[in-house]
């Protein structure tokens, strides 16, 4: 009698934007290669808007830190670096990288009113259900003076196509990571932050094409990762009508 062939289990089938697809894409947060290669690439174009902090026990709180991929951009800045995200898998890499960790959602931080230095919201609030919200608790955290930084994609049609379209076609993005109807609209985005006391200039930024072109074709041969520090760099572009970032002050 023949033993029965193992069943394998296929890939559970998740609804867009699910944030259980985290816990099952856990392995691939550190690898340069991987899944999140341009989340590594925009942690650290967006920690290049944030200066050595400017007095001692500096606060910079991570809102949607993930598994603190923004922590070896910030080395030598001086900050405090606390972590706030909902996925503890992901937390627990991130507290095995430096980062003080805070299982939160990011509309309601346990942390005071004006505590942070900086607040960085990268690739978060394209995410959550009430962006909005979001923007208000980062006026809320940062103190006067203090800096908010950010990114996220554009509501148009063009970012639609770009990053779920195009993007979940070609091994760049996980499939169904994103759900387009959240995509967050760039002129809201800064009346909304102005209505919280933050100043907020945006730019639209990109990967360079000739870095992006390696990844992607090391990506679909299979190859060997390479350190993060060999990865296309994001640069500025003329349009913000896909992928945006943001620099802002709080006022006060």
């Amino acid at each position: 009698m023949r033993d029965a062939a193992p069943v394998s289990t296929p890939p559970r089938v998740l609804p867009r934007n699910d944030p259980r697809q985290y816990d099952d894409l856990v392995g691939e947060w550190w690898r340069p290669d991987g899944a999140f290669a341009m989340l590594h690439w925009l942690a650290q174009a967006r920690a290049a808007l944030v200066p050595p902090a400017s007095r001692p026990d500096a606060l910079l709180v991570d809102l949607g830190c993930g598994a603190g991929l923004l922590a070896p951009h910030l080395a030598g800045k001086g900050y405090r670096h606390v972590g706030v995200d909902l996925t503890r898998s992901a937390l627990d890499l991130a507290a095995a990288h430096g980062v003080t960790v805070v299982r939160a959602d990011a509309t309601a931080v346990p942390l005071a009113d004006g505590c942070a230095d900086v607040v960085s919201a990268g690739e978060l609030l394209e995410h959550v259900p009430d962006w909005r919200r979001v923007v208000a608790e980062a006026g809320r955290l940062l103190r006067p003076g203090g800096l908010l930084v950010l990114d996220t994609l554009n509501d148009t049609l063009l970012a639609r196509l770009v990053a779920v379209e195009i993007g979940e076609r070609l091994p760049t993005v996980p499939r169904g990571i994103h759900d387009p109807r959240l995509f967050v609209d760039a002129r809201a985005l800064a009346v909304e932050a102005a209505r919280h006391g933050v100043t907020l200039r945006l730019r639209g930024i990109r990967p360079a094409f000739g870095g992006m072109l390696a990844w992607l074709l090391r990506r679909l041969r299979g190859g060997a990762d390479r350190p993060t520090g060999t990865s296309p760099r994001i640069v500025p572009t003329w349009s913000t009508a896909v992928l945006y970032q943001g620099r802002g002050v709080r006022n006060g």
